[in-house]
């Protein structure tokens, strides 16, 4: 899963898509020479992509390669930063953190994540920014008719599928849930009939 875990999260943090692909290949080589642990599962993770999104998209300007090099910035910065800290031993400074702190930031996150990918379920973008101003440029598009309800069946769907099977770990609920989707728009077209958005053709090779 973490093709589409990849690129959905390159995507809510503003750089194009397959730039998650290169972004998880590292970090996984990286934890196989220096990891303390054989067994341990990595892959990417959301918590972060409000606060790249957050920088990313004001810099960048729209500019695919500006957002990429700013995000680029940001990893290498953020790298340095957790080496020193981590010489420097203040690892301990997290575990001064209330549950309560800890708690809202990963909801908050959730939420702005939440409501960042809205207009993209209805197939439509909006330039606002801010939960609240979004949450209204997202119902005024909806309003006005902007709305492409093949998209948002095509996520909904996907969703529900999802939810459905989250309690049956047996059952790979995200996988049939991605491959189903990505096969109903492929074999019906709905790029060029229904004006779906879609990845498109990804760059071979690095």
């Amino acid at each position: 899963m973490l093709v589409p875990v990849g690129i959905a999260y390159a995507v809510a943090s503003g750089v194009p898509g397959i730039y998650g692909l290169y972004a998880t290949i590292i970090p996984l080589l990286a934890y196989a020479v220096f990891g303390p642990s054989r067994i341990l599962v990595l892959g990417p993770d959301s918590s972060l992509a409000a606060l790249i999104l957050a920088v990313v998209l004001p810099l960048s300007g729209g500019d695919p390669v500006r957002a990429i090099a700013v995000a680029s910035m940001m990893a290498i910065v953020s790298g340095v930063v957790c080496i020193a800290a981590g010489l420097a031993r203040l690892g301990f400074i997290t575990e001064l953190l209330s549950k309560p702190i800890r708690y809202g930031y990963m909801n908050g996150i959730a939420l702005t994540v939440l409501i960042s990918q809205l207009p993209k379920l209805f197939g439509f973008s909006i330039e606002s920014e801010g939960p609240l101003r979004q949450l209204w440029a997202i119902a005024q598009a909806i309003l006005h008719g902007k709305a492409n309800w093949i998209a948002f069946a095509i996520g909904a769907g996907t969703l529900a599928v999802i939810l459905s099977l989250r309690n049956r770990p047996r059952i790979p609920g995200i996988l049939i849930a991605v491959v189903g989707a990505t096969a109903i728009a492929g074999m019906l077209d709905l790029a060029a009939r229904a004006d779906l958005s879609v990845l498109g053709p990804l760059p071979q090779g690095l």
